[in-house]
């Protein structure tokens, strides 16, 4: 999960680091998938960066249904409405920054939707599977906390919103471009089949602040190979390895 750019970083560092680490300094020392900065490496690189090698909830995880228990957790409630298209390369992903006014709710908890990214491959697997991609939709919540949605994307339809981001990339990397006239609906990547998997763990990116609470959708929303080709051409791979479970509970849905 990358850290959030563009104004929404800028106000959350003005008032304060958040506790989860989405804030990030112009200081920060440089991280990648690979190589003498990859993943590995990631907890030696900074001091803040740490909790990348010590932390036990680190994600993201490879959720086995020999280890989910089921429970009766309620559907997620989605609220999401349009947003005028506000998207960048920030030289780690494809980022859209969402308008306000967009919302779930899990449980009592309700979390306000920031943005959204995508990992190639998926950076979760289920049983052991990986997928093409992952959408990871990135919600705050009143106190700070982070809840995150994760949409494993499949190969086989193509999908109307991810031409449409794809179609508008910013030629120019860490420029955000907003699309004046054009809004899109990050509903449209849902499955229609909302079962999830949740449990506690943290960003995928450094600093790797935990204190994330992930929802990880059961069932895949369809895109087309080519959707899938266009964005390995900017980024072949920017998946962070499966982490230790720790112990740690899965809960899944009926």
């Amino acid at each position: 999960m990358l850290r959030i750019l563009g104004n929404f970083a800028a106000v959350m560092t003005a008032a304060l680091l958040l506790p989860t680490g989405i804030a990030f300094s112009a200081e920060s020392a440089h991280w990648s998938y690979s190589g003498r900065t990859g993943p590995a490496q990631w907890g030696s690189m900074e001091e803040e960066y740490k909790t990348c090698a010590t932390g036990k909830l680190q994600s993201p995880i490879d959720i086995r249904d020999d280890v989910a228990k089921r429970a009766g957790l309620p559907p997620i409630r989605f609220d999401y409405q349009p947003s005028v298209l506000k998207i960048i390369d920030n030289g780690h992903t494809v980022q859209i920054d969402y308008d306000p006014g967009s919302f779930i709710t899990a449980g009592e908890k309700r979390y306000e939707l920031v943005l959204f990214h995508f990992h190639k491959p998926s950076e979760e697997k289920l049983n052991g599977k990986s997928y093409p991609m992952v959408a990871h939709l990135v919600h705050k919540a009143p106190d700070g906390k982070l809840g995150v949605i994760a949409v494993l994307l499949s190969t086989g339809n193509a999908n109307p919103l991810i031409d449409t981001l794809w179609k508008k990339l910013p030629k120019k990397k860490e420029t955000e471009s907003i699309v004046n006239g054009v809004k899109i609906n990050v509903a449209d990547l849902l499955p229609k089949d909302r079962g999830y998997y949740t449990f506690a763990g943290s960003l995928t990116t450094p600093p790797c602040s935990e204190n994330v609470t992930w929802f990880v959708l059961k069932h895949p929303t369809s895109v087309s190979t080519d959707e899938v080709a266009r964005f390995s051409r900017l980024y072949p791979m920017n998946a962070r390895p499966i982490q230790p479970l720790n112990g740690r509970e899965v809960k899944a849905s009926n």
